[in-house]
């Protein structure tokens, strides 16, 4: 076998390998970072007077309407990332959430992404924005509540937009 040949076929292999762990790898991304979600979420459902204080801090509009709805957003979204269910809606809203985060609470470490970016990743929102952002591109995965749908109603689902493993779950 020539050389390249098997640097091909190792590179498959790899793919493959990469390919059986996107839905494990995604699960646990899930199950810990719905959990971080839904803590964090509790404790501002908990805590209102002191959330609208520091949202009147940083200026945010409407403090006590947008601390309930960030408390809320982010307990019960917690909660329905880790049951893998709506995961790109809840997703995308917790990444909305996380960027009005970090460019109010954090705008400093925001604005260091290229001149200082050891102070933008250790920002208490990178993680949680770049979890919400992880689910939102590539989904739930296979063990999810939201793929079990997709293939309960298989017939009645279409792939446009949809991950290769995603399609996978739908088509069989």
């Amino acid at each position: 076998m020539k050389p390249l040949t098997r640097l091909a076929s190792a590179h498959a292999a790899l793919c493959n390998i990469a390919e059986k762990l996107c839905s494990p790898v995604l699960l646990f991304v899930r199950l810990y970072w719905g959990w971080q979600f839904a803590q964090t979420g509790w404790g501002k459902l908990h805590h209102q007077a002191k959330v609208v204080d520091f949202f009147t801090s940083l200026n945010i509009p409407f403090p006590a309407l947008n601390a309930h709805f960030v408390s809320g957003l982010e307990f019960f979204g917690g909660i329905l990332l880790i049951l893998g269910l709506f995961s790109r809606p809840i997703a995308f809203l917790l990444s909305c959430s996380m960027f009005v985060a970090f460019w109010t609470a954090e705008r400093e470490a925001f604005l260091a992404i290229f001149s200082d970016s050891e102070k933008f990743y250790k920002a208490d929102a990178y993680t949680f924005l770049a979890a919400a952002i992880l689910i939102f591109a590539f989904g739930p995965g296979l063990f999810s509540l939201d793929a079990l749908i997709a293939r309960r109603f298989r017939p009645y689902m279409h792939t446009v937009g949809k991950t290769h493993w995603e399609t996978d779950a739908v088509s069989g």
